[in-house]
């Protein structure tokens, strides 16, 4: 039962990670739309911030995960994830115009704005994939299926995620609530996990 429920928590971490830097991506538009507008060109600075993001948190996840994996580490992926998306709550607006006043072309100055605000947060969420894997594999010959379900859960709370966040809460809330809202949701999820880890001990 023990191992089962640390198996939940794994999958529950995954999938929420997945929620979190889909809601956030969206978010991203509207949070740039005010000095950069709404275009192509700034969608696609936005994407390309959150592949590359994602690209450096799964090779570093993955290198992160050959130390001593615990849940308490996993659980901590999750709070390090929340913390650095608070600047974009506290300094974002001011960040924002001085990159506008700087850079005008809505191509690079979105992509500029992007990097410096959700860069590091997606990364970091990015490393929770391969790390969950690495909590999940008991056995070489299930590795594949472990990898299989933990992509699965996370792509599925990728599209929770999106739906959730275009559908509804943008219409029920304003940006600065949802981000601390799915912030303040990161950081219990990972603090369940530590404490978890540290009552499994």
């Amino acid at each position: 039962m023990q191992s089962i429920a640390r198996q939940a928590v794994v999958f529950a971490l995954a999938g929420w990670s997945g929620f979190f830097v889909m809601a956030v991506e969206l978010l991203s538009g509207r949070i740039l739309a005010p000095n950069f507008g709404n275009s192509i060109y700034v969608w696609g600075g936005v994407i390309t911030v959150f592949m590359l993001a994602l690209s450096v948190g799964y090779l570093l996840g993955g290198h992160y995960s050959m130390r001593t994996p615990s849940l308490r580490r996993l659980g901590g992926i999750l709070i390090a994830a929340s913390i650095a998306t608070l600047p974009v709550v506290i300094f974002g607006d001011r960040l924002l115009d001085w990159i506008f006043d700087r850079v005008q072309d809505p191509r690079y100055g979105s992509l500029l704005a992007a990097s410096m605000l959700f860069f590091v947060p997606t990364a970091i969420s990015g490393a929770v994939s391969p790390y969950a894997i690495r909590l999940l594999v008991t056995r070489l010959q299930a590795s594949g299926r472990s990898a299989g379900f933990v992509y699965f859960v996370s792509t599925f709370g990728s599209a929770a995620g999106t739906i959730a966040t275009a559908f509804y809460l943008v219409a029920l809330f304003d940006v600065d609530q949802i981000l601390i809202g799915v912030m303040t949701i990161s950081a219990v999820l990972g603090l369940v996990a530590v404490l978890f880890n540290e009552a499994k001990q």
